[in-house]
């Protein structure tokens, strides 16, 4: 309770919970804070031995997502989320670190990474998904050359640098702002204005029904540093924009706190209005390509058309596109098309050239890697066949899927269709899957691994790269659980408690925990109600 609710640990001290306790259940022997502290970092060793187990035995490869953020101690912690796809065909994401970095240089977060990695013993990394800082470049650098040192990068380490999505997102969008900034920030000071005074917001919604606009939302102050509440702010505001002319009327101090220029007119409203409907785009955007219980490298091709990402084509990262080939809705049909469409015919052409043979290249490479334990797997069932013809009950006793195996491979070896063509030439000559809203192509794979055992462990690791490091700083992530944990109430925690607390609570809480901005916007409504009655009742 302590750890998924995050409560402080002198919770247990406090005499509602011992009321409570001596209620519930009289004979329970109440814990003491530090008692709590301690059970609380026990369970943090205890799970922490469970999910290495569970690493060892069920983890290929894992892709990375690390950022930074600064405390209220002013201590600068760094947080590293491993992303994995495990042998039943599950997407998994695990913090595995948090803890407090020396600076936000390049080296010391790649030194931090490898130490991180050292410990759980992942070294098996395929790519880290960071932000655009120049520091990350260093950091990246400095993971090739020690992934080289320990003999496990695939392509040398070619793809091992992602750059995330979100981020991009937010330059695009932030630049965009500047050329509205002032009807912006008319808005957001009408909307504080209102919102610092319950008395304030009582009038405003008089307002509201004398105009009899009928919304739900609740007016919502934003974090300029951060657009996505801004479009929140905005997308609510301008909602009540006739609410907000007849309050102009109704309260004479309006116009005296927020000057002659500071209210919002009707340019300013028209300004903010396009901006909402724009910014919907991006806002539904960064929420489906920041999903952390769903597979996101496949969704950026048909998502994402920015030059600011896009950039020089040549230097992308082209395990990007991969995802999308590995998606069988999608493989190479409709990206020839994209960057005829986005480049020119015959930059395009060139470009998918170069995507094609990377790709062959890096099948070849996983080829050479699993290819042999494929081979060892065929020979041994051949074997534990052939030795268990002596009798009936011997070959009933085998599964039959070795015994259909071992037909097929004699009928492609007769037909030359191992020599002829690979996994993934048949894979891509086959027809493109149907585009349903339920396909699911975890699932599709899951199915069809037998078929394609070497190319099924590639679509494993580059179908399980996060393409953003959002969610290490929505509202149900790593940073905003940190905020939260480590409050001014609770500044006087360790960095080894705050490290226990935040991984732990990640590793224990249920994955069916779902956020609903809506919902808690209602909620708040109904609060703030109550208590606009309760304040009227006592004046």
């Amino acid at each position: 309770m302590i750890i998924i609710d995050e409560l402080p640990f002198r919770f247990v001290e406090g005499e509602g919970f011992r009321s409570f306790m001596r209620a519930i259940c009289p004979r329970f022997r109440i814990p003491s804070r530090w008692t709590i502290s301690r059970d609380c970092y026990d369970l943090f060793i205890e799970e922490r031995s469970k999910l290495k187990s569970f690493f060892k035995k069920n983890c290929q490869r894992v892709s990375l997502t690390t950022d930074t953020w600064t405390s209220l101690q002013r201590i600068n912690y760094m947080c590293i989320i491993a992303h994995f796809i495990d042998n039943d065909w599950k997407l998994h994401k695990r913090i595995i670190n948090f803890c407090p970095i020396s600076s936000h240089k390049g080296e010391a977060v790649g030194r931090a990474i490898e130490t991180c990695l050292l410990e759980w013993g992942l070294d098996k990394v395929f790519t880290v998904t960071v932000d655009n800082a120049s520091s990350n470049d260093v950091a990246i650098s400095y993971l090739k050359k020690k992934l080289a040192n320990w003999g496990v990068s695939v392509a040398n380490s070619t793809y091992l640098h992602m750059r995330c999505m979100s981020h991009i997102i937010n330059l695009v969008v932030q630049d965009g702002l500047k050329d509205v900034n002032d009807s912006v920030m008319k808005v957001r000071d009408a909307v504080r204005y209102i919102r610092s005074s319950p008395a304030r917001l009582k009038r405003f919604k008089e307002c509201v029904l004398h105009e009899k606009i009928e919304s739900k939302s609740s007016l919502c102050l934003d974090v300029p540093t951060r657009w996505n509440s801004t479009y929140l702010m905005l997308n609510t505001a301008q909602k009540y924009e006739k609410a907000f002319e007849r309050y102009e009327s109704q309260d004479p101090m309006f116009k005296i706190d927020m000057g002659e220029n500071g209210i919002p007119d009707y340019y300013d409203w028209t300004q903010v209005r396009k901006m909402a409907d724009m910014l919907a785009h991006f806002y539904e955007l960064t929420l489906r390509i920041s999903g952390s219980r769903y597979v996101t490298s496949n969704l950026f091709f048909s998502e994402v058309k920015f030059d600011k990402y896009w950039g020089d084509v040549d230097k992308m990262n082209k395990i990007i596109y991969f995802a999308v080939v590995l998606d069988p809705r999608d493989k190479f049909e409709f990206m020839e098309y994209s960057f005829s469409q986005m480049y020119g015919k015959e930059k395009g052409v060139e470009l998918f050239n170069k995507v094609k043979s990377c790709l062959f290249d890096l099948f070849n490479e996983y080829k050479k890697m699993y290819q042999p334990n494929v081979e060892q797997f065929n020979d041994n069932s051949s074997q534990q066949l052939s030795g268990s013809c002596s009798t009936t009950s011997s070959i009933n006793s085998k599964p039959k899927f070795f015994l259909k195996h071992h037909y097929k491979k004699q009928k492609l070896e007769e037909s030359g269709g191992f020599d002829s063509k690979t996994e993934l030439e048949v894979y891509l000559s086959e027809a493109i899957q149907e585009e349903k809203e339920d396909f699911d192509v975890m699932k599709w794979w899951k199915i069809n691994y037998e078929r394609f055992p070497i190319l099924g462990k590639m679509a494993r690791d580059i179908l399980a790269i996060p393409v953003s490091t959002v969610a290490s700083e929505s509202r149900e992530s790593a940073f905003s659980t940190g905020g939260r944990v480590l409050n001014s109430f609770r500044s006087f925690l360790t960095p080894k408690i705050v490290e226990g607390l935040i991984c732990v609570q990640d590793w224990i809480r249920p994955l069916n925990i779902q956020v609903n901005v809506e919902e808690d916007l209602e909620e708040l409504e109904k609060l703030e109600e109550g208590m606009l009655y309760t304040l009227s009742y006592l004046c």
